[in-house]
């Protein structure tokens, strides 16, 4: 880095704004309070708003009222704003109240701040034990000569039988107070490196998921070389190096044996003498659980990417759809204009095939002799139906577009309306299979409720002046 890329970074990155911000104390130490330390992924705006009051509220009742008049909502708003954000403001689907959730640039900030802490001491033979190991992995994973291998294998399998035998002799191969302590940082330190790196690979799945947004939004080419490209861009990502290591930590952490595994050993190490020295907290015995939540927002947030391009073929369907039809009624227009003065040639008017007339030779049937068709002298009787056909040739369509006015024209007078009040009002042109409508369109609002333990009456009279009723549950729309 250069003096003109780190002014760049400077002006652009949320970090290093944050940090250079005036109310930076309360930002890094709120976010570090309601995000990182509950290891919260998102959390509702009231909510948020009300632990922003608290932590406003302690710090005037030090300061005075004068220290950050303005209220949290107005915080909140303005550490969401703008393209380099310390907050990500988002309306999950489903729900009319807005979420919050810690941007990657906001954590390194904080968590760049809290490696600033006084620690107890540095270990650094944990650390450069790590180094070596990793060096040794490496090198004979990586290795190519079968016999480097083996005589690596070989040294190995020594030392084990070394560490057997002092075992056997009672000699003692265990680590130090200082050495457990030393590495129990090291793990806990670990974990929340590895907590924070997923709200990136989240980061960077939703930045996928934009481009394609964008991508459908812009195109002007057909549904195949469009799903072709945008196939390709998650392919890309799928097998880029993190995806390929997000797909491994899953599949690893998903494993019920690892779990169990990993349980374990988080026990015996609280167990320890020096780690209860210590003091720790729950943070390792509740990692378990944070990384499976984490892991599955990143989930969601892809599978958002799958839900989009469901979106786009549905809406590309129904465009074209409404262009058959569009062309279907210019035919129809036609025919009317010239039923009465026909054109005096032959063919004035002629359709593309619909598909090209491929013939395979393997599609071919084998040939097959023509059989000769024995016919017998018989009276042939007239049959009769043993039902009704006649109710083939009533059916109806109901318009559910009608049956919605008919409901916001209800809900204009009133603040909720029960379906039994509604057909009351606007009483059932057709029946059942209104009736039928109706409870499909409460079914699919958000603004309606079902109760099934309180069912609810529904009378009508059909076309023949008869009178129906009908037991339903309890159905009640709101505005």
């Amino acid at each position: 880095m250069d003096y003109f890329e780190l002014r760049i970074l400077r002006q652009q990155h949320a970090a290093w704004r944050l940090l250079l911000a005036d109310h930076a104390p309360l930002i890094a130490g709120f976010f570090q309070r309601a995000f990182i330390r509950a290891n919260r992924r998102s959390i509702a705006q009231a909510e948020l708003a009300s632990l922003l009051d608290d932590e406003l509220f302690r710090i005037r009742a030090v300061e005075g009222a004068q220290a950050y008049p303005r209220a949290a909502k107005d915080y909140l708003d303005d550490w969401a704003r703008g393209e380099a954000a310390f907050l990500r403001k988002y309306f999950p689907k489903g729900k009319d109240e807005a979420e919050f959730d810690l941007t990657p640039a906001a954590e390194q900030a904080v968590e760049w701040l809290r490696s600033l802490e006084q620690k107890q001491f540095v270990g650094t033979e944990s650390r450069l034990q790590t180094v070596f190991q990793l060096l040794r992995e490496l090198v004979q994973l990586t290795e190519l000569d079968r016999t480097a291998r083996i005589a690596e294998l070989q040294r190995q399998k020594a030392a084990l039988e070394v560490q057997i035998a002092h075992l056997e002799n009672g000699a003692p191969l265990t680590f130090d107070a200082t050495q457990v302590k030393e590495r129990f940082f090291q793990i806990e330190d670990n974990a929340r490196r590895l907590l924070a790196d997923f709200r990136q690979v989240e980061e960077n799945f939703r930045r996928l998921d934009r481009q394609v947004r964008e991508k459908i939004a812009v195109s002007e080419d057909g549904k195949g070389a469009l799903l072709d490209s945008v196939f390709g861009d998650q392919d890309a990502i799928a097998d880029s190096d993190q995806g390929k290591s997000f797909r491994a930590f899953w599949a690893y952490l998903m494993s019920p044996a690892r779990q169990g595994e990993m349980s374990a050993f988080v026990e015996r190490i609280y167990a320890l003498p020096p780690v209860q020295d210590l003091i720790p907290s729950d943070f390792l015995r509740d990692l378990r659980f944070q990384l499976l939540a984490a892991g599955e927002k990143v989930q969601r947030t892809g599978s958002l990417l799958v839900e989009q391009l469901k979106r786009y073929l549905d809406e590309r369907v129904w465009m074209e759809n409404k262009r058959i039809m569009q062309l279907i009624a210019a035919i129809e227009r036609q025919a009317v204009a010239v039923k009465d003065a026909a054109p005096a040639e032959r063919v004035f008017a002629w359709i593309s095939d619909v598909k090209p007339a491929v013939e395979l030779p393997m599609a071919r049937s084998l040939f097959r002799p023509a059989v000769a068709v024995q016919l017998a002298d018989a009276d042939v009787d007239e049959g009769a139906a043993a039902f009704d056909a006649a109710a083939l040739y009533q059916q109806h369509y109901v318009d559910t577009q009608r049956l919605q006015a008919n409901l916001r024209q209800a809900l204009q007078r009133r603040a909720q309306i029960s379906l039994a009040q509604l057909c009351e009002e606007f009483p059932l042109e057709q029946g059942l299979s209104e009736l039928v409508a109706y409870l499909n369109l409460a079914s699919q609002s958000p603004r309606a409720s079902i109760d099934a333990d309180a069912p609810q009456s529904i009378v009508w009279q059909q076309t023949n002046g008869q009178w129906r009723r009908a037991q339903v549950p309890l159905v009640v729309f709101t505005r």
